[in-house]
């Protein structure tokens, strides 16, 4: 079992800042990548960016030069800094990774339940 618990959501003015973790954990052999989606009322979920394990990141045009991805391969854990926040950032964040299974061959795509960021105006 895999479990992707992310923690950080929360209310922030436009203009500011925000920081989100997301912790990996159970029978976990090794991470390849990781990285954040979004989904905002009403519409589908998008790609915020992802890191490879070796720290090449990709973001989204929406999110460069405000949002920072980086991970610690160690601790099993992914971070999102979200800085110049706009009202249109407001969405469920939800932590992604391709890990393979303690026993497995073949590496699987597992999510975090996400966390709720609310940017008011």
């Amino acid at each position: 079992q895999v479990q992707l618990v992310e923690s950080g959501g929360g209310l922030v003015q436009a203009g500011g800042s925000l920081g989100l973790s997301c912790l990996a954990s159970g029978s976990i052999l090794s991470i390849n990548a990781m990285g954040w989606f979004r989904q905002a009322p009403g519409k589908q979920r998008e790609l915020v960016g992802t890191i490879t394990r070796g720290g090449n990141t990709n973001y989204a045009d929406s999110v460069k030069g405000r949002f920072t991805i980086s991970r610690d391969n160690a601790k099993n854990t992914v971070y999102l800094q979200m800085n110049s926040l706009k009202p249109e950032d407001t969405a469920s964040y939800y932590c992604y990774t391709n890990l393979f299974r303690l026993g497995s061959s073949r590496p699987m795509d597992y999510w975090g339940k996400g966390t709720l960021v609310t940017v008011s105006s």
